[in-house]
């Protein structure tokens, strides 16, 4: 349908889209310093906007605003209508604490009270 309209329209149209996912999208990737708007996200994958993305490849970070959710090692697979798509071969969930060592005791003490004399 799209086909019959002039071609400053339908790129007027795709314009206002991809605005539109962007305002929609919390998500960013980081790259090193830079910070790219997620337009899609599914559990295999990613899409960014292809005018402003480069091939990305590599270690990035996966943002909800300021929380980081996943640490990320991807690949560029195609282009398609405007979206530059990128595949995760690694999705690691980000924590903000490191992982215990050992299983903790059911019956630990969850803090020290001392007695003041």
């Amino acid at each position: 349908m799209l086909e019959f309209l002039p071609k400053e329209v339908r790129e007027g149209l795709e314009a206002a889209r991809k605005k539109d996912l962007k305002k929609k999208s919390r998500l960013r990737i980081r790259v090193n310093e830079e910070v790219f708007p997620v337009l899609k996200f599914w559990e295999t994958g990613f899409s960014l906007d292809a005018e402003r993305a480069p091939h990305l490849r590599g270690l990035v970070d996966l943002y909800d605003g300021s929380r980081h959710l996943y640490q990320c090692l991807i690949i560029a697979s195609e282009e398609e209508e405007g979206q530059m798509k990128y595949d995760f071969k690694r999705k690691a969930e980000a924590h903000d604490h490191a992982p215990l060592d050992f299983a903790p005791e059911e019956s630990a003490p969850v803090a020290l009270i001392e007695e003041k004399r």
